[in-house]
């Protein structure tokens, strides 16, 4: 079972390294990158794992992460590694990436864009497996949602024995607050990040998240699995725990923050070795 109360601790830390940043314990420092569909996320950790700084960007690069605007990507990436640099004080050498699950043809483009940002990759992951170095579950399932696609990683004894992932994510719930508010895409990403919306926008959303739900109905048994750990932007909003677990009959359990979670188990996964992919 997660420590839903160290995990909480912890992402709050890292959520202060957006505005504050922390000093490290030596000049070894990990980066965890995470190209998304709605964000691009950087992350420091010191060789700890104690969070150091972060920087993030609204982005429209990548589409089911897949990269469909490579220079952009680029530009994101080099802009958001500057402004970390600047605030650290010392230049960023190593870092990690992950990659929704049946994406793996496209991990040359996204090495491609750290490397082309000045960053050498020592190791590349799954992003449901990147959440677990946050979360430490041995059994169970990491749901992860960001904004093109719903992945999923299920653990037996601490070890991925499955992942899977489809294309259904945020962008999707924006897409739909856009047709029925009558508004731009754009204007529904406001409106599906102000938490005093929700309850307002949440009988409308309810059928894409239901559909989320029942991509983990179609790969996990319930009579095997006792409980779903909920990461990803997506899951910021609020109550979509309480349909997974109405939708699968599984116990859903999320952080007070999920978003950073996957890009800072990413940076937990760098590695300091040398070691260049």
């Amino acid at each position: 079972m997660m420590d839903l109360e160290r995990v909480n601790a912890y992402m709050e830390r890292v959520v202060q390294s957006e505005t504050e940043t922390f000093k490290p314990v030596s000049d070894k420092l990990k980066v965890g990158l995470d190209l998304g569909t709605a964000y691009i996320v950087l992350v420091v950790l010191d060789e700890e794992d104690n969070p150091i700084a972060c920087e993030k960007q609204a982005a429209s690069v990548l589409k089911d992460g897949v990269v469909v605007d490579y220079v952009g990507a680029l530009q994101i990436v080099r802009t958001l590694k500057e402004k970390l640099e600047a605030r650290i004080g010392t230049e960023l050498q190593y870092c990690a990436i992950a990659m929704p699950a049946g994406t793996e043809d496209s991990v040359k483009t996204h090495q491609y864009i750290a490397e082309g940002a000045g960053l050498e990759v020592t190791n590349i992951l799954d992003e449901p497996s990147a959440a677990n170095a946050i979360y430490q579950i041995e059994d169970g399932v990491v749901v992860d949602i960001g904004g093109g696609t719903t992945g999923l990683a299920i653990l037996k004894n601490g070890k991925v024995v499955q992942i899977e992932d489809e294309p259904t994510g945020g962008t999707h719930l924006s897409l739909v607050l856009s047709g029925n508010y009558k508004i731009s895409f754009a204007e529904a990403e406001e409106i599906k990040q102000n938490y005093k919306r929700h309850k307002e926008i949440f009988p409308v959303v309810k059928p894409v998240i239901e559909k989320m739900a029942s991509i983990v109905n179609r790969y996990v048994k319930k009579d095997e699995v006792d409980t779903l750990y909920l990461c990803g932007g997506t899951c910021c909003l609020t109550g979509i725990e309480k349909v997974f677990e109405k939708e699968t009959g599984i116990k859903t359990i999320k952080p007070a923050n999920p978003f950073l979670v996957t890009p800072t188990g990413i940076a937990m996964n760098c590695r300091l070795d040398g070691t260049v992919l």
